[in-house]
């Protein structure tokens, strides 16, 4: 049997499941954005059974797939292998549709309200996180980890840097300190704690995605318990890439995933963790090498990780 006779029965379920403007205009946008099914009614502006009949005969094609977090369910295109080539190929021809660019606007819309209602919820609780915080952390000291993992060095970032407590043990290895945090109120309540070290430390309000720090500016960069709160963990470690000196180092800890709806609610969390090997996975495609890594147990029945990384040549 020649190579195209072993190649027609696999295209054409995909051919078959495009057959169809409406799943279509799903894939054209989770090419783009991981959505679940509330966000694609809303996009579409359909039933919830009829999206998730073109959601089930996409991904019984292998055109999408998807991710369960907790009561969640979201989905995406493949970011590789055969169906991914499939559907670059057939993306060439959609680009310049109108009818699509709309949809890509109404998804963006809402990752925009996503991202809106974080910031929201952080400035709300600003007041009492370092209480919330050490609700779920206990005794485990986060600061005095990632002072022990820094090397001395110039310049040392801490993203969603909330009110400052791990900038304020980086201060006693770092020359000066930059602090990223999306919430006003967040960095208002750390400005308070530098008034004496004001001239070593640097406090920025910014997107993780789009960072203020040039190119190359940290030596090194924490990123603590702020990972389950991003749309795209790949995005904002693909940034960090961005602004780390050559063979910079990154600190990163998160949740490991459970299944504690309530952190939702509670603490404004997107991810209910995480596996190691999808972080390590995150830190490989964006340009990392992971040096070390370890675990810890908290509260709540939660457990983290500990990721040491270095910025691959």
């Amino acid at each position: 049997m020649s190579a195209l006779a072993h190649s027609i029965p696999e295209a054409l379920p995909r051919f078959k499941a495009l057959a169809d403007e409406t799943r279509l205009r799903i894939l054209n946008a989770l090419c783009r954005f991981e959505l679940n099914v509330n966000e694609l009614v809303l996009m579409l502006e359909m039933g919830q059974p009829r999206i998730s009949r073109h959601l089930k005969i996409l991904s019984a094609a292998g055109l999408l797939v998807s991710r369960r977090d907790g009561l969640w369910v979201f989905y995406s295109a493949p970011r590789n292998g055969a169906a991914r080539e499939f559907i670059d190929t057939v993306r060439t021809f959609l680009d310049s549709d109108p009818a699509l660019a709309s949809d890509l606007d109404m998804a963006t819309g809402l990752i925009e309200e996503r991202a809106r209602k974080t910031r929201q919820f952080f400035n709300s609780i600003a007041d009492d996180w370092d209480k919330l915080s050490r609700e779920v952390l206990g005794d485990f000291d986060l600061p005095g980890l990632i002072r022990r993992c820094m090397p001395e060095c110039g310049i040392a970032a801490d993203l969603g840097c909330g009110t400052g407590n791990v900038l304020q043990a980086m201060l006693q290895k770092a020359d000066t300190v930059i602090g990223v945090d999306g919430s006003p109120r967040m960095l208002e309540l750390a400005r308070r704690r530098f008034v004496q070290e004001a001239e070593r430390v640097s406090l920025r309000i910014g997107d993780l995605s789009h960072l203020p720090l040039r190119d190359g500016e940290a030596q090194f960069v924490s990123l603590n318990m702020v990972l389950h709160h991003m749309q795209n963990p790949l995005e904002v470690i693909s940034e960090i890439r961005r602004i780390l000196a050559p063979a910079g180092v990154l600190a990163l800890t998160d949740f490991q995933r459970h299944a504690d709806e309530r952190m939702r609610n509670e603490y404004g969390d997107h991810w209910l963790g995480f596996e190691r090997e999808t972080l390590c996975g995150y830190l490989a495609d964006a340009g990392f090498f992971v040096r070390e890594s370890g675990e810890a147990r908290v509260e709540r029945g939660l457990s983290l990780h500990i990721i040491l990384s270095e910025k691959a040549a």
